[in-house]
């Protein structure tokens, strides 16, 4: 019941309405007293959240003989109304606050950190239904996993670009990085690249490390990750294209740069 209970508070109810509706759905119809025993809502005020309820047209109130019963909208009715009130309220927000943001004063550039997984795939899945011409991405197969659907959509109408590691099969035109020390050292941070259009990018490092990742529309930054890209897809195909052992050497000199 709890789980019920919090859900519908998302909806708006408050935790003592939320109770008074779902033990309705349980025991319905009964009196006041029935509800308030079932629910553990205090008695004091169990009529005036019952009385609420009925004003929102959730709960149905019947008088027989003098006694006052009470029963819930049956669910599929009390969930389509809440559908059609959650769409209409989203229009209403997605209009006026989209104008909103047209219609504020241009910000310079910036760089924004976003915590949470969810709020962190959402903005990236955001960005790449937005893409117009180009996307550039470096990720590894945790993060390419969890966007591959929106970048295979994407890949319908804007190019696709980049490279993934330990991706068994990406999408066309998409690199796959070579095995190397670095991609097989478990130390190593999965971090990800998202760029799109060259305008707007998401960077961070592996949710299994910190649920964390930033936001730039910095042409700098942009400028700057989407080369680094270049280089690991360059260095990637020199590599499969060479006969000597570039491998071995690379490990050796990136080991001095870094030492």
């Amino acid at each position: 019941m709890s789980d019920i209970v919090q859900q519908l508070k998302k909806l708006g109810f408050n935790e003592y309405e939320a109770k008074a509706y779902v033990s309705l759905v349980k025991s319905g119809p009964v009196t006041a007293y029935q509800v308030s025993k079932e629910s553990g809502i205090p008695r004091a005020r169990i009529y005036d959240v019952l009385t609420t309820l009925v004003e929102k047209g959730i709960v149905l109130k019947e008088e027989i003989n003098e006694a006052a019963r009470y029963s819930p909208l049956p669910v599929e009715i009390f969930l389509q109304k809440a559908k059609s009130e959650w769409q209409s309220t989203y229009e209403v927000i997605n209009d006026s606050l989209k104008e909103l943001e047209t219609s504020a004063k241009e910000v310079d550039n910036r760089v924004i950190t976003l915590k949470d997984y969810q709020t962190i795939i959402s903005y990236c899945q955001t960005l790449i239904n937005k893409a117009e011409n180009r996307i550039v991405i470096s990720m590894w197969d945790d993060m390419y996993s969890a966007l591959e659907g929106y970048l295979a959509a994407a890949a319908k109408r804007v190019a696709v670009k980049g490279i993934t590691i330990h991706v068994n099969k990406p999408l066309k035109n998409i690199e796959t990085h070579r095995v190397t020390s670095f991609t097989e050292t478990s130390s190593t941070e999965h971090w990800f690249i998202l760029s799109i259009d060259s305008k707007e990018m998401i960077y961070g490092p592996s949710f299994e490390e910190r649920s964390i990742a930033f936001y730039t529309d910095d042409p700098v930054h942009i400028y700057l990750l989407e080369d680094y890209v270049w280089h690991d897809v360059l260095v990637n195909r020199l590599v499969r294209r060479s006969s000597d052992d570039l491998e071995k050497w690379i490990t050796t000199e990136r080991q001095a740069f870094f030492k």
